[in-house]
């Protein structure tokens, strides 16, 4: 369970990966009529195209922590055909995007710039309010003589201009997007004016509706509006660069604002939680000197435990191991009862070899929070140090119930599996976690392995799952294995 971001690949890939997950639809491309189906398809292989190529926070913590902000803006919705499905980006973009069929992305950046939960749920039910809205399907819908080509190059063209950031990457998209149809048409996948103003009415009423403070929105526009003027090349909040008219949009919802009830606006914002996230985001996921510089700058009368803890990572991930050391003591000693605090403190000294200090402090995280699957992680991996395979075996399995789909979960079950002598359930486990990571060839080795191994019925059943799982993954029209870093 890699606690750090992996990197972004190149625009091309992507390119490429938006082509194989558009050229296999049906004819809706060609005549209009984007059905609810049409989207679910388009929406689960856009989905997997987007896992294969870009990079995803998997600390649990901060999975579930946006997770569940998601789901309270999610419960403002009118009954939707499909469920709503949550990913973090690790982007230092100050951006979220949401596709057709009820997927939505949240990138670290966005986490990073803004202030509260609140203004986070802003960006959510605006994002929510295109989907639901189904604003991209319109669009597609009445653009009827178009080829599934020239779809795949203008939605590559839109992402590419729009989150790759930059001079470069914008002059990329534009050329896609002018190259595979005439100028009027070239930015049909653009949200209009009018598309941006529905989204900004009912996204506010699903803000309201699952208690926030409506005022978040207007906020972080304004917000964003102040960091275009601060920010260059891969660090220009590239949600502006879609979403138009910022100023006046900002009017309207300020004037809609004034006329509700003073207690509405009166909400208190939701900060505790989200600034306990915040700080995982800053350390482990922006820059490590950026990081420490942030701590190094912040009032010492103003840091908290657990920002001890996250000066502490960003020292650690630039090797200075005896500053880090210094920090994490600190933050133990003030936050001694916090679960993030010894949980962060148990991975550096496992990172360390320090087992012995390492143990205690995992134990104690994992039993403060059960479903904390960085915690058990770590501590199953401890388990195998001390070659007590049984019970790291188990705790890991317990992991992999709450993260099924983590590669380098899979990959160190494996290995403990392998090393206890069970060496079916090694090469199966092996082999999801290749197909997790997306590599196509050990994904077949292991599972040839896997398949010369079993002999019961409830073994060969083991491996028909895994097929299933291989051909959804590698045969669903997206083939695009992932690149290395």
């Amino acid at each position: 369970m890699n606690t750090l971001s992996r990197a972004l690949p190149l625009a091309a890939s992507f390119l490429a990966a938006l082509i194989l997950v558009l050229a296999p639809c049906r004819a809706w491309a060609l005549f209009g009529s984007i059905t609810v189906a049409d989207e679910i398809e388009m929406g689960k292989k856009f989905d997997n195209a987007v896992r294969a190529q870009m990079g995803f926070v998997d600390d649990p913590e901060i999975v579930a922590y946006v997770k569940g902000v998601v789901d309270r803006v999610a419960t403002a919705l009118p009954p939707q055909p499909w469920a709503i499905r949550s990913a973090v980006v690790a982007h230092n973009s100050m951006n979220a995007f949401a596709i057709p069929g009820g997927y939505i992305y949240i990138f670290t950046g966005l986490i990073l710039n803004v202030d509260n939960e609140d203004e986070l749920a802003a960006v959510i039910g605006h994002e929510l309010a295109h989907v639901t809205e189904r604003h991209v399907a319109k669009r597609m819908d009445q653009m009827r003589f178009i080829s599934i080509a020239s779809i795949a190059g203008m939605l590559a063209g839109v992402l590419i201009g729009t989150k790759g950031g930059g001079q470069t990457t914008n002059a990329i998209g534009q050329a896609v997007a002018t190259g595979s149809m005439a100028g009027a048409q070239s930015a049909f996948l653009m949200y209009t004016r009018e598309n941006e103003r529905e989204a900004d009415q009912v996204g506010i009423n699903y803000l309201l509706k699952s208690g926030y403070n409506p005022d978040a929105m207007p906020q972080t526009f304004e917000l964003m509006n102040k960091r275009r003027w601060f920010m260059t090349g891969d660090n220009i909040p590239s949600y502006l660069s879609t979403h138009p008219g910022l100023d006046e949009r900002i009017s309207y919802l300020r004037d809609r604002i004034r006329r509700m009830p003073a207690e509405t606006v009166a909400r208190e914002y939701q900060r505790a939680k989200f600034l306990r996230i915040q700080t995982l985001v800053r350390a482990r996921m922006s820059g490590a000197d950026t990081a420490l510089a942030y701590y190094n700058n912040k009032p010492k009368a103003e840091m908290l435990c657990l920002d001890f803890a996250g000066k502490g990572i960003a020292l650690e991930r630039l090797k200075r191991v005896s500053q880090a050391e210094h920090e994490f003591e600190t933050a133990l000693a003030c936050g001694e009862n916090d679960p993030l605090v010894l949980r962060e403190a148990g991975i550096f000294y496992f990172n360390k070899g320090d087992f012995a200090k390492a143990g205690p402090y995992l134990q104690k995280a994992g039993i403060m929070n059960p479903r904390d699957a960085m915690s058990l992680f770590f501590t199953a991996r401890l388990m195998a140090e001390r070659k007590d395979f049984k019970t790291a075996i188990s705790t890991m399995e317990r992991v992999v119930r709450e993260v099924p789909e983590d590669s380098e979960v899979r990959l160190h079950l494996g290995r403990m599996l392998g090393e206890s002598g069970n060496l079916f359930e090694a090469h199966l486990q092996l082999s999801y976690a290749a197909l997790y990571g997306r590599d196509k060839k050990n994904t077949n080795f292991h599972l040839d392995r896997a398949k010369a191994l079993a002999g019961t019925e409830e073994q060969k059943k083991r491996l028909a799952e895994l097929q299933k799982a291989i051909g959804e993954r590698f045969e669903s029209g997206v083939q695009v294995e992932r690149r290395s870093p």
